[in-house]
């Protein structure tokens, strides 16, 4: 593995609205448009990340980032070039899950050359200021290499092509177009498809000429499917998988992990780096939302992304697949057992859950519009913060199915088991009328918990809001409790 991979992220700011306080530089609560362009300098020059993701999906795309950025912020990026020690990476629709956003997946791919020719002109030099976009909901190698080939042959490819039997050919009249070709990172987001994941790696880089593929590893979705214990076991498993594959084939392989603010996803803040970084060894990049980087003093989020960019990266270990996935399998039964009878009240309450990011409505996999039978749930950030404002952290549900020889393997493998959980329990209010049966008792028989007075008193006011039929106030409540813990959902 002599490739030189050095340059690729360990940070990636994403645009994960979780956050409770909007940014100083945004116009109104609700962050679009020009407001991202703004936020990708500021986490670039102000926090110090070096990677931006960019999304692609499910909003009104902005194809000219790097020509706004270039020339409002040229000073800066004259130092710092993108592409080379500042970095964009797009994350684009899946065609084959949004079939209405597939033109956007083309479009997208389109832009990227005039990105180049853009970044060409203001540094002189030929380096490609995209060269990497990442597929969510990837369940198959032909989903990421469709990509990967229509870039090459279709986007690059017409450059050859002749215009009208003439000699004159595309290149002739355009000008050349680049990069060559790009990466495409695959988004793992169900249990299927991270067990496959090692088999869809290794066919993908079959035949290739890459120095290192980076592979991401999602950790809300995961949680929204198969609960808190679900998402962290398959998260491992993964990471596993991934250091086998760069094993087999000697092409490094970088994860990506996922990781918001809220334990249900992730629990990834400025102060629990060094259990974020013992919890998910053989992780190369985490990503840092905007909780993180908005709900806490900036001198705190600099130096918690300064020690995530230095911190070593140890080989993941080898885990069990079969006995984590027979814990998985039992307790996410239960976990969905749970889910089913607080869905109802969960809808009810996600319409006064304050919104910080302009979104249109995914249509997919649970976490996007989440619909299996007759469940119905909205995505991972909006369901977190619904439960937690009914005074039910959702890291609790599914624990009851829990045996004793399950507890004993987690605190072997699961290094933050009992503080993500204790985390979680903070902000649980023990006379919500709406805790599974069952969940108190086992809670109370396995951890040592503290609540937090404020936030139960808030919690309690929401309740009485929605039992009373009275939601005049349960927007701010949602907020003022969100405020408490420093996240949305």
């Amino acid at each position: 593995m002599s490739a030189d991979y050095s340059h690729v992220p360990r940070c990636m700011s994403t645009q994960h609205p979780d956050n409770v306080h909007p940014p100083f530089f945004a116009q109104n609560p609700v962050l679009e448009g020009e407001d991202e362009v703004v936020e990708a300098y500021y986490v670039y020059s102000n926090l110090g990340c070096d990677e931006q993701m960019w999304d692609c999906e499910g909003k009104e795309v902005d194809s000219f980032v790097v020509k706004k950025l270039l020339s409002r912020y040229g000073d800066y990026f004259s130092e710092r070039q993108i592409g080379r020690e500042k970095f964009l990476t797009l994350r684009v629709p899946n065609p084959e899950i949004e079939h209405t956003e597939g033109k956007i997946l083309l479009e997208t791919l389109e832009s990227i050359p005039r990105s180049f020719d853009l970044a060409s002109l203001f540094y002189k030099n030929d380096f490609a200021p995209i060269f990497e976009v990442i597929l969510p909901m990837t369940s198959s190698f032909e989903s990421i290499d469709n990509i990967y080939q229509y870039y090459r042959d279709f986007v690059v490819g017409k450059k050859d092509k002749r215009l009208g039997g003439r000699d004159c050919t595309i290149a002739d009249w355009v000008g050349d177009i680049r990069p060559e070709k790009i990466n495409v990172i695959p988004l793992f987001e169900d249990m299927k498809s991270i067990l496959n994941s090692d088999k869809i790696l290794r066919r993908y880089i079959d035949g290739k000429k890459i120095d290192y593929q980076r592979v991401f590893f999602a950790r809300s979705d995961p949680a929204m499917n198969y609960g808190l214990i679900g998402a962290v076991l398959l998260n491992k498993i993964g990471l596993y998988k991934a250091g086998a594959v760069s094993e087999a084939t000697g092409v490094p392989v970088l994860p990506i992990i996922g990781a918001g603010s809220a334990p249900f996803r992730g629990n990834l803040r400025p102060d629990t780096i060094r259990r974020t970084l013992a919890e998910y060894p053989g992780a190369w990049t985490f990503t840092v939302q905007s909780a993180f980087k908005y709900d806490y003093p900036a001198e705190d989020v600099r130096k918690a992304v300064e020690e995530l960019k230095k911190a070593p990266v140890n080989p993941a270990p080898e885990i069990s697949e079969e006995r984590c996935t027979d814990i998985v399998e039992r307790y996410s039964a239960e976990y969905n057992r749970h889910l089913k009878e607080l869905a109802g009240l969960v809808n009810r309450v996600a319409p006064y859950v304050p919104q910080r990011r302009k979104r249109k409505l995914h249509i997919g996999l649970f976490g996007y519009s989440r619909s299996s039978g007759d469940i119905e749930l909205p995505r991972a950030i909006t369901f977190t913060a619904a439960m937690y404002s009914i005074g039910v952290p959702p890291e609790i549900l599914g624990l009851s199915a829990l045996k004793e020889n399950d507890m004993e393997y987690l605190h072997e493998v699961y290094a933050n088991f009992e503080q993500d959980i204790l985390d979680s329990l903070r902000y649980l209010n023990p006379e919500s009328p709406y805790i599974p049966e069952g969940i108190m008792e086992f809670v109370g028989d396995h951890f040592d918990f503290e609540t937090n007075p404020d936030h139960t008193n808030i919690t309690n006011k929401i309740i009485a809001d929605i039992t009373g039929n009275s939601c005049f106030e349960m927007q701010n409540d949602i907020l003022a409790a969100a405020g408490i813990r420093k996240f949305i959902g």
